[in-house]
């Protein structure tokens, strides 16, 4: 049950629902206003955060390439290269090298001699070898960065890389050797990458993303390894680069455009809006011209702590009190003012409905209420006078009323009497005990009227070499198909004594003839149905043959394998035009069942979509049971037809006669 809202609910509904209406556009406001300081603060943060990032990289990367650079230049580095396998260059330069090494911030460097492709390296995580760790090859990739940063012309490299051979990430810093104009080999330094990240990337802010990118957007360092575009600072092709995380190419281009306008502004911070990972955040860039390298920082400024939150929540309590101590206020007024008033005045109004028309009630308010209650004071008198008048009235009415149930209950019982004494006569009319004493347990018989009695009969006649056996529907159903049935069989009584013999065509045309006879004067015909449908059958025992002539109705024949049907004429009797009857002779067959089927069951509605049960899946019927013994067939038919009807209505009559003869 709904629960009822009163005076009072309703009240501080609409009250409540006018805060809100004014605090929409309020709240609106507000938060717009937030979303600007928001993003004024976060333009802030991104700028400063990212001028961090890009000195706490330039002072070691500097340092780093400052001292790869001097080795390079060295001229005992130049001398040794031009004559590797001179023993007192070779002694002399791993002298020098060594104090190059401990002024590293990550004590290694690697050299390579380019006219024996040999590879030099020392760090302070191995002894120290003047050997080569292994010889560079032009033919196997993963040393292509080496023939690629030569072929460059640039004076050095900085390039993230994993050295297979050595089992090493590293930053490295490839400086190119010179011997006057003539390319000798690479010298420079490396800083481990798990370092550098854990330095400059993976201790960063909530919401913040940093990461460094070079001139052509390759990755070269991020929080997460796998983006990161190995190799790419000496050849110059990377698989990933920091498009790919845009969400569309025109963010792309403006990435680009940012990126191209950070070089031409190396101390400036430039900034733009991109789509990362699904959410919008603010891109930060500056560029390091000594490294070739961008500093970016991908901000969310919904995650990163760019406002301090705190002060919020106070302020919203403070405005929820306000509302709350508001609400109660306008609560206790309106109870006040309006709601105990009416309550008195409901109190009279129960006292009234429950027939207490003396019931006093409060006029003495100079208000809206008062008039009220002036009002409902002549409403209450002039309903206690229509109640008199009202319930006089019904009273008469009650009696009325009565008396003619009781002649309604009593004409009720005599028609129900008379349908009951229908139905017997009508059942005495049917030949069960003659089939019975005849066929025995050959035959079976489903008669199901839609109502107590039907306009469904069928007949036997017993002759002294053959028999009579038929169904017979007439138009109608209930009580006039019942007297329909009675004139039927009458005229089909008649026919056969005129006749003189079981022919069933004979029979059927002598029938309509006594039908129109009988019924052909009248006038109600011309309105009325008065036709019926029969199908009859001569069985003769001494030849074998059965004769079969209908009027709509059909003759089936099943073995349980095939299903013949012998149709009858398109005519009924008495029908408008007068039918042609003709028999069909049929050879009496054994193991053969005989079927006369009224169209109440053929065209009684059921199934998914409601059509009639149909000629169709009657014949299937017959085709699965015909073997059975006649006395299951009834109950299987019964069944198949309760089925398919299920919560359909029954619509006409039903009657079914089979016969074997074995």
């Amino acid at each position: 049950m709904a629960a009822r809202w009163g005076l009072r609910g309703k009240s501080v509904v609409a009250l409540l629902i006018a805060c809100l209406l004014a605090l929409v556009p309020a709240v609106m406001l507000g938060w717009k206003a937030m979303e600007d300081i928001r993003t004024h603060f976060g333009l802030a943060f991104a700028r400063n955060f990212t001028l961090l990032n890009q000195q706490k990289i330039i002072a070691p990367v500097i340092r780093e390439l400052a001292l790869s650079r001097r080795l390079a230049e060295s001229v005992v580095t130049q001398d040794w290269l031009l004559s590797e396998n001179d023993p007192a260059r070779r002694a002399l330069f791993f002298r020098e090298a060594e104090g190059f090494r401990a002024d590293q911030h990550n004590y290694s460097y690697f050299v390579v001699v380019d006219s024996s492709r040999h590879y030099y390296f020392n760090d302070s995580s191995s002894p120290l070898s003047n050997s080569p760790r292994y010889t560079l090859s032009d033919t196997d990739p993963q040393d292509r960065w080496y023939f690629d940063t030569l072929a460059r012309d640039e004076t050095y490299n900085i390039n993230v890389n994993y050295d297979a051979k050595l089992k090493v990430t590293k930053v490295w810093f490839n400086m190119v050797v010179r011997a006057g104009n003539e390319k000798v080999g690479l010298a420079g330094g490396g800083l481990d990458l798990t370092e550098f990240l854990d330095q400059f990337i993976s201790r960063r802010e909530a919401g913040v993303t940093p990461m460094i990118v070079d001139p052509e957007g390759a990755i070269q360092a991020h929080p997460d390894t796998r983006l990161i575009a190995f190799s790419s600072g000496s050849s110059g092709q990377a698989k990933h680069h920091v498009y790919d995380l845009l969400a569309n190419d025109q963010q792309r281009t403006a990435l680009r455009q940012t990126l191209r306008q950070a070089e031409t502004n190396p101390g400036e911070v430039e900034t733009m809006w991109g789509t990362i990972d699904g959410k919008e955040q603010l891109i930060a860039t500056a560029y390091i011209p000594q490294l070739r390298w961008h500093v970016l920082s991908a901000i969310d400024l919904h995650a990163a702590q760019v406002l301090d939150s705190r002060w919020i929540w106070p302020l919203v309590g403070t405005l929820a009190g306000l509302l709350a101590i508001l609400l109660i206020g306008f609560a206790y007024t309106v109870d006040l003012l309006v709601l105990r008033p009416l309550r008195g005045l409901k109190q009279s109004a129960k006292a009234i409905a429950a027939g207490q028309y003396d019931s006093p009630l409060p006029r003495t308010r100079p208000d809206e209420i008062g008039e009220l209650s002036s009002a409902f004071a002549s409403m209450a008198d002039q309903v206690r006078r229509h109640t008199e008048e009202l319930e006089d009235k019904v009273q008469q009415r009650t009696q009325a009323l009565e008396a003619a149930n009781r002649e309604m209950a009593a004409a009720q019982k005599k028609i129900g009497d008379s349908i009951d004494y229908a139905s017997l006569i009508q059942r005495a009319i049917l030949p069960d005990r003659q089939l019975q004493a005849s066929l025995g347990e050959h035959h079976f018989v489903l008669w199901k009227p839609r109502d107590v009695v039907g306009g469904d009969f069928y007949i036997y006649r017993e002759g002294p070499i053959d028999s009579l056996i038929g169904v017979v529907d007439c138009a109608g159903h209930g009580v006039p198909g019942a007297l329909m049935t009675m004139l039927a069989l009458a005229a089909i009584d008649h026919a056969i004594d005129s006749v003189k013999s079981h022919d069933p065509a004979a029979i059927l045309r002598e029938t309509d003839h006594v039908m129109r006879g009988m019924l052909g004067q009248e006038e109600f015909t011309h309105s009325l149905a008065t036709n019926m449908d029969a199908g009859l059958v001569r069985v003769d025992h001494q030849r074998k043959l059965l004769h079969f002539s209908g009027a709509k109705i059909s003759l089936f024949a099943s073995d349980g394998n095939d299903v013949r049907e012998y149709k009858g004429a398109r005519r009924a009797i008495g029908d408008k035009r007068q039918g042609d009857y003709q028999d069909v002779e049929i050879p009496m067959e054994t193991g053969w069942t005989y079927y006369l089927c009224t169209d109440g069951f053929l065209d009684q509605a059921g199934g998914e979509h409601g059509f009639g049960f149909g000629n169709s899946r009657f014949a299937d019927l017959l085709r699965n049971h015909a073997r059975r013994p006649l006395a299951e067939q009834a109950d299987v038919f019964a069944a198949t037809l309760a089925q398919y009807q299920g919560e359909q209505p029954q619509r006409d009559d039903i009657t079914i006669l089979s016969f074997r003869f074995d």
